[in-house]
């Protein structure tokens, strides 16, 4: 089942990032090993009375600016809309109702989709609460009065925004094809490679924006299984203004890998592997997911003995953070390949659904102690009492310790080693959670 997706929309300094860190919280910390992939974080996944969604962050919208940056902002604000299930609408109480707004509202209101409308920097109800009645005049509903800052009035609207949801949508079954989504930056071949699966030009490549704005389901039968595709082309863009808006495109990345079972990054190989690479591989880490890393066009490369040796350890440099993921040199255009894609995928999905029992986990545990010992601080040892499997997809496993903060991450990832030494679980990340339980528990 796919998350909702809430977009907070509004003019430049209202305040859109200081709500969505508020909403955020905890989630926005930049994850360590994953270098590049957290750093300008516009999603985050929010949980408000056991809904989930995932928020998005837009750029401020200037409706009539000339000015290219604020325009292809509007454009992604748009995307950001298009893909949005609810949309928030922030405006500032201290400026007022400006023309602005109303532009904005006019757009929303186009869209067809729930709004809510927040009226921020409302740090005293009773001084501004004459100011936010102005907002009605906006004619999308009633205005709920806010200051993200102080963290008021966050709940009355985040309870609105859920009852917005689709109940049918959050509770329906999932049918059991499983989902591939095919992720990678602009122009390395994702739609030629799900053309190619299909054996037919499908998926619209073009320019025109708009022509592939949501992502695409495609239904490919393989040996008499069904698998969906999930296309992302709609990555492309028109004008390359690189660091402002290269974020934005990670919106349908992030909507398409939440819905997937196991994720396919195209990689131009004519290229190589960029930071943007490891920014779209690292969201699939994060979500814990099945992760084929795909090299596109391998028939354009001059190669010797050493070529896919020497590409082999680059895109393993640059992904150092998932050493799990397939790995795969394929071309599109002449099919160079592609049979194996499938094996792969049904190998990971294989590993994703994989169960240990826990007294063979412990016996993995009580081995890699005795190999290395466990660290220790101030003369006070992590003692590691039991594991044990709680979840699949991706194999959660549960540590019990006697101090969660002795854990290194370093001597979770060497215990990770060892079960994956035992298991392989291929192709897919392992989430591990650290319990703490005091000695007489035990």
């Amino acid at each position: 089942m796919s998350k909702p997706i809430v977009a907070i929309v509004g003019r430049p300094n209202v305040g859109k990032s200081t709500l969505f860190n508020a909403l955020a919280g905890d989630n926005i910390s930049i994850v360590k090993d994953t270098p590049g992939v957290t750093r300008d974080r516009i999603y985050a996944d929010v949980n408000w009375l056991n809904t989930n969604f995932t928020l998005i962050d837009t750029g401020g919208i200037e409706p009539d600016s000339n000015d290219i940056i604020l325009s292809q902002m509007r454009e992604q604000a748009q995307i950001a809309i298009d893909t949005a299930d609810v949309i928030i609408f922030i405006v500032d109480v201290r400026q007022g109702l400006v023309d602005s707004d109303s532009k904005v509202a006019d757009m929303l209101r186009r869209s067809k989709k729930p709004v809510v409308l927040v009226v921020n920097k409302v740090d005293n109800f009773d001084k501004f609460m004459m100011d936010v009645y102005e907002f009605y005049n906006l004619g999308i509903g009633e205005p709920f009065p806010i200051s993200a800052s102080s963290k008021l009035g966050l709940g009355d609207m985040l309870d609105e925004v859920i009852r917005h949801f689709d109940e049918e949508k959050l509770t329906e079954e999932e049918d059991d094809t499983p989902k591939i989504a095919v992720v990678g930056k602009p122009n390395v071949g994702k739609s030629s490679l799900v053309n190619k699966l299909l054996g037919q030009n499908r998926v619209i490549v073009s320019d025109i924006a708009g022509t592939t704005r949501d992502a695409i389901d495609t239904v490919i039968r393989w040996n008499g299984r069904d698998y969906t595709f999930i296309d992302t082309a709609g990555l492309r863009r028109k004008n390359k203004i690189k660091e402002e808006l290269e974020r934005y495109s990670i919106i349908r990345t992030v909507t398409a890998v939440d819905r997937a079972d196991v994720v396919v990054v195209v990689i131009d190989a004519l290229e190589g592997v960029t930071e943007q690479d490891a920014k779209i591989a690292g969201i699939a880490h994060e979500r814990g997911k099945g992760i084929i890393v795909a090299v596109n066009k391998w028939d354009a490369i001059e190669k010797d003995d050493k070529t896919i040796y020497k590409y082999t350890n680059k895109i393993r440099e640059v992904l150092s953070y998932m050493p799990y993921a397939e790995l795969m040199f394929i071309s599109a255009e002449t099919g160079q390949r592609l049979p194996k894609l499938f094996e792969t995928i049904d190998m990971i999905l294989e590993n994703q659904s994989l169960r240990i029992q826990t007294g063979v986990l412990n016996e993995i545990m009580s081995e890699a102690i005795a190999l290395q010992q466990p660290p220790s601080d101030k003369g006070k040892r992590l003692k590691l009492y039991y594991i044990t499997q709680v979840a699949v997809k991706p194999p959660t496993f549960v540590i019990f310790v006697n101090d969660k903060e002795l854990m290194h991450f370093s001597y979770t990832r060497y215990l990770e080693n060892k079960i994956r030494e035992a298991f392989g679980f291929r192709g897919t990340s392992l989430k591990f959670i650290i319990r703490e339980r005091k000695e007489k528990e035990k």
